[in-house]
């Protein structure tokens, strides 16, 4: 499928400026400036399948479709609103993707991952992200949540791991991206940070899981294209090399964040348990569900990360 950036002639240093402006002024935000001390650290949440009513506990809530907002792509994967809320949640800044962008629905990396960079422009300074994932672990049992420490991402397109000349763009990656080496082409993945999710905010979501007498654990993220579930014999695979849980989406948006300084968490519902040894295949309205049951835990999480935590 042919990415449709391809056929965006605004740069993506001028595209994400556009986008800032357009929201800024559509807002009302000034939580970019940076040289304010008192001011609260404002969070960008990423709300994935059967997640999205978090975004409305958000108090005092503009909230803005994703067609409205230049160089944003629409969602079309069921369960994803597709709008991007301003607000808070305990008193604490907040912005929300009421759904995301995956690579499955034909978009590409600078695609799925410009709302982070937009979200970052306006002033976030953090990122919690969320999906539903099935579980490969054979301890884990669906409705628990996994707070990830690492990740294997399964993302990368042909176009961005061969240097044939037919398919791979003349521009370079632009510096916001994150300090990627001269010349390396767009839908390259940025530089690879050796720590991409916050020790800090895996601690502290361990122990609000804790405190709220529901089990959390860490684990490694397996990011996949899609859109198809995994076959009996790839989760075997999976198992072996490490992965905890799966999914088909996550990988390179906290990877930009991580590039962009932004302080990184990541949680796991799982939304189904992966058992190699029985022939029961997930489906998606057992994903929407899982994600719904378990929408309380992960406000918990999210809460306390907010109040307790400030970059």
């Amino acid at each position: 499928m042919r990415d449709r950036m391809d056929d965006q002639a605004e740069s993506p240093e001028a595209a994400v400026a556009t986008a800032v402006a357009m929201l800024r002024e559509s807002c009302g935000t000034d939580w970019d400036d940076g040289n304010d001390a008192a001011r609260p650290t404002v969070t960008a949440i990423v709300l994935g399948s059967g997640l999205g009513a978090l975004a409305d506990k958000i108090e005092s809530p503009v909230i803005v479709p994703f067609g409205e907002i230049p160089g944003f792509a629409p969602s079309t994967a069921s369960g994803h609103r597709g709008q991007l809320v301003f607000g808070t949640l305990g008193g604490e800044p907040v912005i929300a993707m009421a759904g995301r962008l995956h690579r499955y629905e034909g978009w590409s990396n600078d695609q799925v991952t410009f709302p982070i960079r937009v979200m970052h422009g306006l002033g976030a300074k953090r990122l919690i992200a969320s999906n539903a994932a099935g579980g490969v672990h054979p301890k884990l049992a669906v409705g628990d949540i996994v707070v990830l420490c690492d990740q294997i991402n399964w993302l990368h397109a042909r176009r961005q791991i061969a240097l044939g000349k037919q398919t791979v763009p003349k521009q370079t990656v632009p510096s916001e991206i994150g300090a990627a080496p001269a010349g390396l082409p767009i839908g390259f993945p940025a530089r690879r940070r050796g720590q991409i999710f916050d020790p800090q905010l895996v601690s502290l979501a361990l122990a609000a899981a804790r405190e709220g007498g529901f089990l959390a654990v860490p684990g490694t993220y397996l990011a996949t294209l899609g859109p198809t579930y995994e076959t009996r014999a790839e989760y075997r695979m999976m198992r072996r090399i490490g992965a905890d849980v799966v999914g088909m989406s996550t990988a390179e948006e906290v990877l930009t964040a991580a590039n962009l300084n932004m302080s990184v968490l990541a949680l796991s519902i799982v939304s189904n348990v992966a058992d190699p040894d029985r022939a029961k295949v997930a489906d998606h309205a057992e994903v929407l569900e899982a994600g719904d049951a378990a929408a309380a835990k992960l406000e918990g999480i999210v809460r306390r990360i907010l109040s307790g935590h400030r970059v």
